[in-house]
Order: C-alpha cells, then sequence, then structure tokens
C-alpha cells in the first residue's frame, strides 16, 4: 500500500536515497582507519555499497519485473501534490523507471572502463524489505501491476489521467453491509448487541442531510462495548454521530 499525503510526489513513490546515512558512514570509516592500524582496518570496515542507501517505495516496487502482475493500493490519490497525476501517466505509459543515482554510477564505471561493468547488477532493498538486483539503475516491469486507486471526491483530475483509469463509485452502504461491517471488526456477537445502533446509523445516512463515515459508527460501538452510555437521543451519541459537514452540532 502507497497512503497519500500533501506532500507525496512520484519521487517519493519511486524511491528512496539516504546520501546522509552514505556521507556519515563515509565519514566514519574514514576517522576509524585514522585512529587505527590501517592494515587491519581495512579488513575490518569494508565499505558498503551504493545500494545499501537505496530502497524502493511502493509505486517502484510494484513496477519490478516478476511473472505476474503485482497489485498496489495507492490510497486517498486526491490528497497528493497537484502534479502527482501528471507525473504518473508517463510511468502508468511505459511501464518503466530509473534510478538516477544508479544509471550516473554505471556510466561512470562505462566511462572510466572500470572492472565493474555497467551491467553488474547492484542489490537494493524493497518495500516489502526484500533485497532485488539492479543492472544499470534501470526497472521496467514484465507484466503491468494492477493499481487500485482510492479517492475520496476533494478535487478533480487531469482528463488524460482520468482515461487511463477504470472509475468505479462505491455505493452507499446498506443496514446489512453496516452489520457485516461492524461484525467485520468487533464480531458477530457485538454486532448482534448493537442492531439498534446500526439501525439508527443507518436512518442517519438514509437522510441527504447528513453526511457520516462507517468508522464514526465503529467508534460509537466500540465505546458501547467498553462500557459507555451510547444511548438513542443520548449526548455523546449525537457527538459521535453527528454529520461531518457539521463539526459544531451534535443534535
Amino acid at each position: 500500500m502507497w497512503p497519500i499525503t500533501a506532500r507525496t510526489t512520484l519521487e517519493v513513490g519511486l524511491y528512496r536515497y539516504d546520501a546522509i546515512a552514505r556521507l556519515q558512514d563515509a565519514q566514519l570509516r574514514k576517522q576509524r582507519l585514522e585512529s587505527s592500524d590501517g592494515s587491519q582496518a581495512e579488513n575490518t570496515l569494508s565499505e558498503k555499497t551504493i545500494g545499501d542507501y537505496i530502497q524502493l517505495s511502493p509505486l517502484g516496487t510494484a513496477f519490478l519485473p516478476t511473472p505476474h502482475p503485482r497489485v498496489l493500493l495507492i490510497d486517498e490519490v486526491d490528497k497528493s501534490d497537484i502534479n502527482l497525476p501528471n507525473d504518473l501517466l508517463n510511468l502508468l505509459e511505459e511501464g518503466q523507471f530509473e534510478i538516477s543515482e544508479l544509471v550516473r554510477l554505471a556510466e561512470s564505471q562505462e566511462a572510466q572502463k572500470r572492472p565493474q561493468s555497467s551491467s553488474e547488477p547492484i542489490q537494493v532493498r524493497t518495500a516489502d524489505d526484500l533485497k532485488v538486483d539492479i543492472e544499470g539503475g534501470k526497472i521496467r516491469c514484465d507484466a503491468f501491476p494492477l493499481i487500485i486507486m482510492t479517492s475520496n471526491g476533494e478535487r478533480d483530475f487531469p482528463p488524460a489521467f482520468l482515461r487511463r483509469c477504470l472509475r468505479i463509485e462505491m455505493p452507499k452502504p446498506i443496514e446489512t453491509d453496516l452489520y457485516n461491517i461492524v461484525e467485520a471488526h468487533l464480531t458477530k456477537d457485538v454486532a448482534d448487541q448493537v442492531n439498534d445502533l446500526i439501525t439508527r446509523f443507518f436512518q442517519k445516512t438514509d437522510s441527504d442531510a447528513a453526511l457520516l463515515a462507517t468508522d464514526q459508527l465503529l467508534n460509537a460501538v466500540y465505546l458501547r462495548k467498553h462500557g459507555a452510555q451510547v444511548e438513542e437521543d443520548g449526548d455523546l451519541e449525537r457527538l459521535l454521530l453527528a454529520a461531518l459537514t457539521n463539526p459544531g452540532g451534535g443534535g
């Protein structure tokens, strides 16, 4: 899963390069070499590769070459940086991207004709904490990943982005759906005990004037389960199940 925030960019979703940690390790290694016998230190302080400082993020991991498509959930894409939807277009079309630090390294090695050729892979970590080999700093998927994006409808997306999406609007849950949600989170016994609360919540959501989120129901059920008085027309219930468009109101 790739959770989105207001500061999320395409680069953040592809990979992270910890240049500061690499510099700190290099300085520490130099200090240890200077303060000890050089030949002995060389044997105990091996230099890490650049791959030790690179980790693929969820989006980058989803485009690794695998026999079968990977599945990625991009949660609340409408919260992202305004440029993210357009920045995704090329990646979704081409199915490939570059790790610029590794590309520069490969080009430098080839130009200097160093023993390590540009085609020799460098290991990096994935978002699920595995090790994979990257050749030449380039990643290209064998099978396009299945990407599921959620949106709260808080912003409009560019037409070019929408053309590449199959849009599905989630229907408003009916009363039996709400019961199943409570059962899945808090067991069937709890769901049976709060049928009245589920019914009242559904009656509120059935009104166009009341916009509620399902987690408000779960909060109310959880508090009742732990002894709080959540009775019909009670102050606590009015606060918990207040319409989100009316933050100051409870009745």
